[in-house]
């Protein structure tokens, strides 16, 4: 009998490790030469529109791939592009709705969060509809002029986030 039941536990043992390799789960990511692209762009954008930014390029687990500080830029621009993607990245949208969020609702749980911030001037990264990541720009007189940066650098590389 006792063999018998370390069969059917071997047997059971075997079924679930085969299942557990069915449900691997496969995703595409930013590798480095695009995440630096994109955050190269954004700032030479700014720069070309007469802003000193910094940018912040996320991976899909709001790992920092590429922190950028642009020249003369404010000491507090590297933080807040940071916080900016950080925050798009874990909303899955432009950092600008949780500031609207916030407009509405001031006691939104989720302003409490570390790194979150309730500002315009990040966008998610996507391949068709799973974000990657998220890139996050300040420093230009206005977070639409940011947010408009780091389109700028999503769409240089937007042929390969197929």
């Amino acid at each position: 009998m006792k063999t018998i039941a370390i069969i059917a536990g071997l047997s059971l043992a075997g079924l679930l490790a085969g299942s557990a390799n069915a449900q691997l789960i496969t995703h595409k990511d930013l590798s480095l030469p695009t995440a630096v692209t994109m955050a190269q762009t954004a700032l030479q954008t700014c720069k070309a529109q007469g802003y000193s930014v910094s940018a912040n390029v996320l991976g899909r687990s709001g790992e920092v791939i590429v922190a950028m500080r642009g020249d003369d830029t404010g000491p507090h621009t590297l933080e807040n592009s940071f916080k900016k993607a950080w925050t798009s990245r874990a909303q899955r949208a432009p950092s600008v709705n949780f500031a609207n969020t916030l407009k509405d609702n001031p006691t939104a749980g989720a302003r409490s969060l570390s790194n979150m911030v309730p500002a315009q001037g990040a966008l998610p990264i996507m391949v068709g509809n799973d974000v990657i990541g998220a890139i996050g720009v300040s420093g230009a007189p206005g977070g639409d002029k940011d947010e408009a940066c780091a389109k700028s650098g999503i769409e240089k590389v937007a042929a390969d986030l197929k």
